[in-house]
């Protein structure tokens, strides 16, 4: 049995992830900032009142892990605001640099030594960071956060390597969420179904690598 804490578990590829681990007969930590029916009715252990956008107090909410040792960290917790170059919100693109990169890199770096040799981290990025895959320009907050995550992940995946832990960058597809109106092209359930193969495949010859959920190798 696999001990998995999962950020952003209320809803979402954060409840699907809750779900299949369960399903597999793993422990699963579910953190998020305010919890759900759907989510309290499942058996994970539910840790609320995380806002990994408020790094003042995440240390101090984290505590609640003290002790644990995990073996599978799922930074998956973020945010989308749409910003055009007509119309731009310095705030929205603080904001999402704050809870899509700064976040997850303090998640990791305050559990980091729950992290035992052979543990793995994900963090979930989008394809939308990848400068070579950008053809249609906008949504500039999105786009400049999940790129810093890119680069973050890759740091971690050097420094972590003595430890022996495994970092991957995961793309998890145009899923049906509440984040996109529900107009992706795969369900949560399909994503998160692909995403469990990816980070199985995870291990220390190929940590630092940016995977679409498919398989596909992505361009940074």
């Amino acid at each position: 049995m696999a001990v998995v804490v999962i950020t952003g578990a209320n809803r979402g590829i954060g409840l699907e992830f809750v779900k299949q681990y369960l399903a597999k007969g793993d422990k699963v930590y579910a953190l998020c900032r305010s919890t759900s029916e759907e989510l309290n009715s499942t058996k994970a252990v539910v840790i609320e009142h995380v806002d990994i956008g408020n790094a003042d107090d995440l240390e101090q909410r984290l505590s609640a892990l003290r002790g644990v040792k995990i073996d599978l960290l799922i930074n998956n917790a973020g945010v989308l605001t749409d910003e055009s170059l007509d119309n731009m919100s310095a705030a929205n693109i603080e904001y999402q640099f704050r809870v899509n990169a700064v976040g997850p890199l303090l998640v990791t770096q305050i559990l980091r030594q729950q992290l035992g040799r052979g543990a793995k981290v994900a963090l979930i990025s989008s394809r939308m960071g990848s400068v070579s895959d950008n053809t249609t320009g906008g949504r500039y907050g999105y786009r400049m956060s999940k790129a810093a995550l890119n680069i973050a992940g890759m740091s971690l995946a050097h420094d972590l390597k003595a430890q022996e832990v495994a970092v991957a960058l995961l793309h998890p597809g145009y899923v049906q969420t509440d984040m996109v109106n529900n107009n992706g092209d795969i369900t949560a359930a399909v994503s998160v179904e692909r995403l469990l193969k990816r980070i199985e495949g995870l291990d220390m010859s190929n940590t630092g690598t940016f995977w679409h959920s498919n398989g596909e190798v992505l361009p940074w």
